[in-house]
């Protein structure tokens, strides 16, 4: 299928890829469908990919693994909130974290309190608020990924 994006323009998609949210995402329940889009010249390298609603072109979340911004992240999760996903299998489990890059980008922060998790084989996906009080909704992430990208250039 083709969907229209306002960031990507007209995109040719597999409808197979497709990842369906049946209570939406937080502050935006009506949004049920969406893609991971990702640069595919940089596959191997890309830190950030997007969350794009298939119903609303102009509606898309950059997003990460929350391990690049805290490789100690292990949210305590109630299982109840996972039912949505089916039966689930934590090597069938995608986690992401939505970015926020404002103007200033010395603010770049990532919602480690709130994450995406997909099945990555039904492609049914849910946010959830995780129960650690440690994580933050505004995780600043500026400096940990300037120093890995410093790391990466010696």
């Amino acid at each position: 299928m083709t969907i229209q994006t306002k960031l990507f323009g007209n995109i040719l998609v597999d409808e197979d890829k497709r990842i369906y949210f049946e209570n939406g995402i937080i502050g935006f329940p009506d949004l049920k469908n969406f893609l991971i889009i990702f640069d595919e010249e940089k596959k191997d390298n890309a830190r950030i990919s997007w969350l794009q609603s298939v119903e609303e072109p102009g509606f898309a979340i950059p997003v990460i693994n929350p391990l690049l911004a805290d490789g100690k992240y292990n949210p305590t999760v109630n299982d109840e909130l996972l039912k949505p996903l089916g039966e689930l299998d934590s090597d069938e489990m995608l986690v992401l974290v939505t970015l926020t890059i404002p103007a200033k980008i010395e603010e770049m922060s990532v919602n480690l309190k709130a994450p995406i998790i997909i099945n990555a084989i039904t492609r049914k996906a849910c946010q959830i608020v995780v129960e650690n009080e440690e994580y933050l909704v505004k995780h600043p992430v500026y400096e940990v990924f300037k120093s890995k990208q410093e790391k990466a250039g010696e």
